[in-house]
């Protein structure tokens, strides 16, 4: 007697992928909060993995290398800060809108936290040995250079461009930052408002810089030296 067919077993249904869309965009903040911590010299494929909450494997995956991962990190923070700086000038449209705009911005660390200001240190010193790097510090800068000429000429907005990260950088790293009227006179300068009573060292009027004092000349003396012979 045969013994019956045994049934084939159904197929086995295949697993479904697992996606994960957004893992290059978890990577390169990842590596952002790594250089902040710990720097160029210590960011490394494991610490950026392990920070992401991804398997090792997958930064090489999505970068060659990385130096390509800090670039493309570096390319993050650019286009976010150039996105806040705007934001924080698009009300200004006469010099002295500008001032207090930037007077704002460079009060507030141009709307950078201390993380970020700390990457955009590492990729500056970076940048300077690597000229493939200063193409994102070229963009960034031609960014709010764009910005500021809304309302200034293209020379001033370079010399106030500058201004005012080195302002930022001074608040950043003095023990005893300079106060908000002494940040506003250095913008205004280098904007070429007009000054005013907010000023130090200007007339409560709201004119030009106070005159000082003159000492009234001497009347002269008569006999004996008495003035009123």
């Amino acid at each position: 007697m045969s013994a019956s067919p045994t049934p084939e077993a159904a197929p086995r249904a295949p697993r479904p992928r697992r996606t994960d869309p957004h893992r290059r965009e978890r990577i390169v903040a990842a590596a952002l909060e790594v250089l902040a911590e710990h720097g160029v010299a210590g960011t490394t494929h494991r610490r950026v993995a392990a920070a992401a909450d991804v398997p090792l494997g997958s930064t090489t995956y999505h970068f060659a290398s990385l130096a390509d991962l800090r670039a493309a990190a570096y390319r993050t923070l650019s286009a976010r800060v150039s996105q806040q700086y705007e934001a924080a000038l698009a009300g200004a449209r006469t010099p002295a809108q500008l001032v207090d705009a930037v007077t704002d911005l460079v009060m507030g660390d141009a709307g950078a936290g201390a993380a970020d200001w700390s990457v955009t240190y590492e990729l500056y010193l970076e940048a300077l040995k690597d000229p493939a790097l200063r193409e994102v510090t070229e963009g960034w800068m031609a960014t709010s250079r764009r910005v500021l000429e809304r309302v200034v000429d293209p020379a001033t907005a370079r010399g106030l461009d500058a201004l005012v990260e080195g302002l930022v950088m001074h608040r950043l790293l003095s023990t005893a930052p300079m106060g908000r009227d002494v940040v506003r006179e250095a913008v205004r300068r280098a904007v070429g408002a007009p000054p005013d009573d907010r000023a130090p060292g200007t007339a409560a009027s709201g004119g030009g810089a106070t005159a000082p004092t003159s000492t009234p000349p001497e009347t002269p003396a008569g006999r004996d030296g008495d003035p009123r012979t």
